[in-house]
């Protein structure tokens, strides 16, 4: 038994330029949507650059030679993710900064960083940070550390996606 077919199945078909321009238009879309999630994650990833110093903080002072810097009354500021930027955290004799709980610093919206992720402390009256061994690294002004290392005011101090401040 043989079928009819339809003389609309038999007609030329004209929709296929159009068919064609949707199929860019949707390839396109997908590359920008491609290149919207690469940015994301470089702007999450990426270290920040530490801040230029200006000439007078690097020309002596006319009071005579330089006091070693203290690190009595410093504080971190977040700077980075800003829906956090402004938070101060008290920096003790030693703090831990992490996403547990129980960490001086606890960060626990970044998903970036360790549970244990780095530590900060004193010693002879400077402050020093160290890594505690996390995944993505401990990063002081945009080099990743890999032993304990001295912080001054004024440094960047990245931890996962999170980037702090160190200041007054």
């Amino acid at each position: 038994m043989l079928i009819p077919l339809n003389p609309l199945f038999l007609a030329e078909n004209n929709n296929a330029p159009a068919f064609r321009a949707l199929e860019l238009v949707i390839i396109l879309l997908l590359w920008l949507f491609f290149m919207w999630v690469v940015r994301a994650v470089w702007v999450e990833v990426r270290p920040l650059k530490r801040k230029q110093l200006r000439a007078e903080d690097l020309a002596p002072s006319a009071a005579g030679p330089a006091k070693p810097r203290r690190a009595r009354n410093l504080r971190l500021y977040v700077i980075r993710p800003e829906e956090q930027a402004g938070v101060a955290y008290e920096i003790g004799n030693e703090v831990t900064v992490g996403r547990a709980p129980g960490c001086g610093v606890s960060i626990g919206y970044d998903t970036y960083a360790s549970n244990l992720h780095a530590r900060l402390f004193r010693l002879d009256d400077e402050l020093w940070t160290e890594d505690l061994g996390s995944t993505n690294g401990t990063w002081v002004n945009t080099v990743r550390i890999g032993e304990r290392t001295r912080l001054e005011k004024g440094d960047l101090l990245q931890i996962g996606g999170t980037v702090f401040e160190l200041s007054k």
